[in-house]
């Protein structure tokens, strides 16, 4: 195991969770203002990224989380509570990985996720999101 001092162990396990150096730079307990920098600052040391390695190396992911998962964010959206089945396609995407932002997309694939979250947010939300809206 790679040999760190608390603040760098507990920057690696909070990255591990939230993938984003600046939040992992708060939850170890590095000052908001200067938390961009230190958790650059981290990810640039070779010791931090040899123990994010590690600890990405000793995650297991069970098919049981994922369906748990799953079944939360229908129960959560049969529900109506848009807040709990976004959290729960949020912690879907951080488990399977995001596709690359350079992902070629159809226009009727895009309609097709368009409707989908839609569906998700639900009529009044979407109302009020399409009242705000400033069409030419």
């Amino acid at each position: 195991m790679v040999e760190l001092n608390d603040k760098q162990e507990k920057f690696a396990q909070a990255y591990i969770i939230h993938a984003n150096a600046t939040k992992a730079a708060i939850a170890a307990g590095y000052a908001e203002a200067s938390a961009y920098n230190q958790g650059y600052r981290l990810l640039q040391n070779q010791l931090v990224q040899e123990r994010i390695e590690e600890l990405n190396s000793e995650l297991e992911t069970s098919v049981d989380v994922i369906d748990e998962i799953e079944s939360q964010y229908t129960f959560a959206k049969q529900q109506g509570n848009t807040n709990s089945a976004i959290k729960a396609l949020e912690l879907l995407s951080r488990i399977r990985g995001n596709k690359s932002d350079k992902e070629e997309i159809t226009h009727e694939e895009l309609r097709k996720r368009l409707i989908h979250f839609m569906e998700i947010l639900g009529k009044d939300e979407i109302e009020t999101l399409v009242g705000r809206c400033k069409f030419d």
